[in-house]
């Protein structure tokens, strides 16, 4: 996941740029051994993740491949707004109890968001079997990713943490695909 960068849902509104807390996560995963062996580094067109995966890659020596696929959930109208803003809206406790099912204001659903992002990755496994690929993305896409990976409903995704800076891996195999490492931040 991408390093620090404030406490509001930015989601696709304006550009974000990371937090010097954020730089120093970024470098921290660039220097961490679980990493092994990368063969590429795909980002979010987002500036926080570009940013992010520049970090990584300019430290392991790899061009960042730039893919619509990782891109934040369009948040529609919250795109942009403070989670104490968001609080009082019934559309946003219901969103967060609901993700299956609720809508975000003018936006996309969670589970079109987790559809693109898992059709990448699968994508990725089927054109490059046995490459180590650093997927630089957003919370909620990783949530559901591991949610869709782990079985779990779409509702859950506020059971388990993905803190910035964090690294999450899918292990791609004939035998299908598993969750190897979730929410591991590199010290």
């Amino acid at each position: 996941m991408h390093g620090e960068f404030g406490r509001l849902l930015s989601g696709r509104a304006g550009a974000a740029a990371l937090t010097g807390a954020g730089r120093a996560q970024a470098e921290n995963v660039a220097s961490w051994r679980g990493l092994g062996e990368l063969t590429a580094i795909h980002a979010s067109p987002r500036q926080r993740t570009v940013e992010t995966a520049t970090i990584i890659a300019r430290a392991l020596g790899l061009e960042v491949e730039i893919v619509a696929a990782l891109d934040e959930i369009d948040f529609g109208e919250w795109n942009g707004k403070s989670f104490a803003e968001l609080s009082d809206d019934p559309m946003w406790r219901e969103w967060n109890s609901s993700r299956s099912t609720s809508p975000t204001p003018g936006g996309e659903t969670m589970k079109a968001a987790v559809e693109r992002a898992v059709r990448h990755l699968e994508d990725m496994a089927a054109a490059r079997p046995g490459a180590s690929i650093l997927c630089v993305t957003h919370c909620d896409i990783i949530r559901g990713v591991m949610a869709h990976y782990l079985g779990l409903s779409l509702d859950n995704l506020l059971r388990f943490d993905v803190d910035p800076g964090s690294i999450s891996t899918i292990m791609a195999g004939p035998e299908g695909r598993c969750v190897t490492r979730l929410n591991e931040v590199p010290a």
